[in-house]
């Protein structure tokens, strides 16, 4: 098993992006919190921007971040739940090359026991697009700061590895 990780990146180009209606860069507390712990681990954020809450804006804003040729990991905070403005996951619904099922089934599974029940309220997902991980997090700081510590951090240079073609099956 020890081989399966050789190839695996030690700093990650990645782009935050907020999906906000109401955020600006002085109070982004749950992006601020995703590059905080993308740093604190050694990766490189390079680039940051907050995009309102319409499915045009979030996906020329994620697709522009995964054709960048120094981005292998798209962190997007926002847009998630069920309220009415919140179209995140349509906005990528049918840009996905291959989707990630088991990121947001254990996302939710780490915030029920956490938060309970509420867990259930989360449409978080994952997958790949273009060449370019991409993971749609909820808007609350606190669900960042979970799924960049029990899931992202553990596996992101790994995921990095296997998208550059380097790693090995």
């Amino acid at each position: 098993m020890a081989h399966h990780r050789t190839n695996d990146a030690r700093r990650v180009g990645c782009v935050v992006i907020t999906v906000s209606d109401t955020r600006g860069s002085d109070d982004d507390r749950s992006g601020a919190v995703i590059e905080a712990a993308l740093t604190g681990a050694g990766h490189a954020v390079v680039d940051a921007q907050i995009v309102p809450d319409e499915r045009g804006a979030i996906r020329a804003a994620v697709l522009a971040a995964t054709d960048r040729s120094d981005v292998r990991a798209v962190i997007v905070t926002g847009g998630t739940g069920i309220a009415l403005r919140d179209v995140t996951i349509e906005s990528l619904a049918d840009a996905w090359a291959k989707e990630l099922p088991g990121f947001g089934e254990i996302f939710r599974a780490l915030s029920f026991e956490e938060i309970g029940a509420a867990a259930f309220l989360s449409r978080a997902a994952a997958g790949v697009i273009g060449h370019a991980f991409v993971a749609l997090l909820p808007g609350s700081p606190a669900a960042c700061e979970l799924a960049l510590r029990r899931l992202l951090l553990p596996e992101l240079g790994h995921v990095a590895g296997l998208l550059s073609g380097s790693a090995r099956p």
